[in-house]
């Protein structure tokens, strides 16, 4: 039984009390007004000078002020001298930011303020670790010509535990951190647990680096043998903070919520019962949060986009939610989801499974026969799926096979969806969409979580159809969220600009193919380019450095458009199941729908672009973690592999050595320049190939290569090949005619 949902008391300005400091005459100023009070005064300050300046008196606000004070340290505004006085940074002349490390042992600062990275010298390096927000005073310049600094004070550190692998050597333990920190934090026996050499653990950090000592830490937990993908996903979670543990009051909340649709919540809604909606999803996919419906309208077509109607159960600012907007987003690893809801709901109500009553958010629209929406409306739905179908059956059942496995009953619905299809299809080329049709890659696992294989998995029409459905109904969601003018998050992609441009315009220029300067703001333009090249066996890679060129999409209130599909509108409207912008959406359609105010809507503007930001980091910290994960697989696999001769196709080019994606199977790997035949070779403008200064030859983008698996590093993620005698298989800058390769790794794709 679900559980009852009361009004819930508006939250007080504060404690009713009546004590001596429950109200005073000067209360702790913001920000703003803090680093205001430091200009005025001119000198630093110490908490109780500057408490007495500004009048502010009482424990608990002199404390509330030195959380301020803090916070402005933190974000490097403030520094603390030796006379624990509070100083303006800008006095200073200090540059504050976040470190990157590298192995090696220097490092780099990354400013706020977005100038040019600061070079750390090992030296100062010692006392920091990679991601510490550090203040650095510049003293002169260092690596690479780049100017270098020296570190003043540490504001805030990165973490207090980590992921790392435990060694012991001579009855001396100790723990290197996975990633680019070069520290040994030293173990002791009585806080190493039960760890054992080699293993992966997650250690507490008892005492920061510093230059005269080293670290310590303690093992807290023993996440187990780095060779187990299982292990290698335990060790993602942890590393790039995943949350992954429910909290109790949430778990408590999902399983009232029940595994049926009650009489109460199917009233005022839509009935699309006798609609024979179906949903179309990959084999392996265990939450459908999607539906579709065609049928011929007038000389068009009438196209219904049922999404799950996430927002009924899951209400702003109870247990479920909070937890959600904490994860952001689903995390899918090869051998489990980390799902941003609780599973007795992404599984269950919010699945829209077939044959049982669901919840569901309706975007019905008009299509005509050119793909272009004459209208949409959105509604509150009941719905009964009619079947679950997948792509391969529904792709079967196009291509007129009998045995496809979708049952005739809804063989009508496919035929008149894939009608709609035709049409958005043929809009999508008119507007100049991006053609980045690449395949994906999946990690293959038996019962035992072993690695078997590593497959590519590539798009059939029947994704396309889906795709392009989606994509017309979140235009829709974010026309209509727009027209209203409530404040949501649009899903906004900028196109190539700058340097970036500039290198990918020369990249192809070098292959004999112009870019207008223009194409920073045409995705047509680009999209002409990439059916250019779309039959060269490089087609994967050249169409990567396409998507490198471009800026990640993010999430924001202000609508900038989407370069990639050519839209100047868009929102994620289709999977509240495992997107907290898309519950956001939905959030703002049902506000409009139950007849709200834009004005009254619970985000605004700061809100939304807070959340946006956090938002869009948590998709790339998801992205980052699967990618951690999928590249030590990858190296798994190839570890029965050395030695052996592989048929490979140049994928990259730098001044060190070939990228080489082995076509076989789908891994990528490095030959090193001091592999390839003896010879002094220079960087070839628009970096598309390594040419030898005494021999002439050159290797470029796309020639196709045999080469050896000589060293597979698990722990780095990096495997090692070696040119074989011989083994340019064409003469350099000729490329045969064939299948593209099929090798791009599996976040190739931008998320739409």
């Amino acid at each position: 039984m679900r559980k009852k949902r009361g009004r819930r008391p508006s939250p007080s300005a504060g404690p009713a009390s009546t004590g001596p400091n429950s109200a005073y005459r000067h209360p702790v100023p913001d920000p703003n007004s803090l680093l205001a009070a430091f200009r005025q005064q001119g000198v630093p300050l110490t908490l109780s000078a500057l408490a007495t300046s500004l009048e502010v008196t009482g424990e608990r606000e002199i404390a509330d002020l030195r959380r301020r004070l803090e916070a402005l340290r933190t974000a490097g505004q403030l520094l603390v001298n030796r006379r624990g006085e509070y100083c303006l940074s800008e006095k200073l002349d200090v540059i504050p930011g976040t470190v990157t490390a590298h192995r090696d042992g220097f490092g780099f600062l990354v400013p706020d303020d977005g100038s040019d990275d600061v070079y750390l010298p090992v030296p100062d390096m010692r006392a920091v670790l990679d991601g510490d927000r550090v203040a650095v005073r510049l003293s002169g310049s260092g690596r690479g010509g780049r100017r270098a600094g020296t570190v003043v004070e540490i504001l805030a550190r990165s973490r207090d535990s980590f992921v790392g692998r435990y060694h012991r050597e001579r009855d001396l333990g100790w723990v290197v951190e996975t990633g680019r920190s070069p520290h040994h934090f030293i173990v002791t026996d009585r806080d190493r647990g039960n760890a054992e050499p080699g293993q992966l653990v997650k250690l507490e950090i008892l005492e920061y680096p510093g230059p005269a000592h080293e670290a310590r830490g303690r093992v807290v937990e023993v996440l187990g043998d780095p060779r187990d993908p299982r292990v290698l996903t335990n060790a993602a979670i942890e590393m790039f903070h995943i949350p992954s543990r429910w909290p109790e009051r949430a778990l408590a909340d999902a399983r009232l919520v029940g595994l049926e649709v009650e009489a109460t919540d199917k009233r005022d809604r839509i009935d699309l019962r006798k609609l024979p909606l179906v949903t179309i999803d990959g084999e392996d996919a265990r939450d459908f949060d999607d539906a579709v419906f065609a049928e011929p309208q007038g000389d068009g077509w009438r196209l219904i986009v049922a999404i799950a109607d996430v927002s009924h159960y899951v209400r702003s600012g109870e247990a479920i939610d909070t937890e959600a907007r904490r994860r952001g987003t689903s995390v899918y690893f090869p051998d489990r989801v980390v799902p941003m809801l609780p599973e007795e709901l992404s599984n269950e109500l919010c699945s829209l499974k077939p044959a049982v009553d669901r919840l569901c958010m309706v975007c019905d629209m008009r299509v005509d026969q050119q793909g272009n929406v004459m209208g949409s409306t959105f509604y509150r739905g009941l719905m009964h799926s009619w079947a679950r179908l997948t792509y391969n059956a529904v792709d079967l059942y196009q291509r007129g096979q009998p045995d496809s496995g979708v049952p005739k009953a809804v063989q009508p619905v496919i035929d008149n969806l894939y009608g709609v299809f035709a049409g958005l299809h043929q809009a999508r080329g008119r507007r100049g969409a991006l053609d980045l049709d690449l395949p994906e890659i999946k990690i293959q696992l038996d019962a035992s979580g072993g690695i078997v294989g590593v497959a590519s998995r590539r798009r059939n029409d029947a994704h396309r159809l889906i795709e392009e459905c989606m994509i017309a109904a979140n235009v829709e969601a974010a026309r209509y969220l727009g027209k209203h003018k409530l404040t949501t998050l649009y899903r906004v992609h900028a196109g190539p600009e700058g340097d970036r441009l500039d290198d990918l315009r020369l990249l192809f220029q070098g292959l004999g193919i112009p870019i207008a300067e223009t194409a920073g703001t045409r995705p047509a333009e680009i999209n002409r380019v990439l059916k250019l090249i779309s039959d060269r066996p490089d087609f994967p890679m050249l169409a990567t450095a396409v998507l490198r060129s471009m800026k990640q999409a993010v999430y924001q209130p202000a609508n900038k458009g989407h370069f990639g599909l050519a839209l100047s509108t868009y929102a994620h409207f289709t999977s509240p199941i495992r997107r907290y912008p898309d519950l956001l959406v939905h959030r703002g359609i049902g506000h409009l729908l139950d007849g709200g105010k834009p004005a009254a809507f619970a985000v605004d503007i700061p809100a939304a672009e807070q959340l946006g930001t956090t938002t869009s980091m948590q998709e790339r910290r998801a992205d980052e973690a699967t990618r951690y994960v999928e590249s030590r697989c990858k190296c798994l696999f190839m570890e029965d592999q050395v030695g052996a001769t592989l048929d490979g196709v140049v994928t990259g080019v730098t001044h060190f050595g070939l990228f080489v994606m082995l076509r076989d199977l789908l891994v990528d790997g490095l030959i090193h320049v001091t592999s390839l035949p003896s010879d002094y070779y220079h960087l070839e403008p628009g970096g598309r190939g390594l040419k030898g200064e005494r021999t002439g030859r050159a290797f470029r983008l796309g020639d196709d290569v045999r080469v050896r698996v000589v060293r597979v590093d698990t722990e780095e993620a990096k495997i090692d090949l070696a040119l074989e005698v011989g083994g340019e298989q064409q003469q350099a800058g000729k490329r045969p005619a064939g299948p593209r390769n099929t090798g791009p790794k599996r976040n190739s794709r931008p998320r739409r």
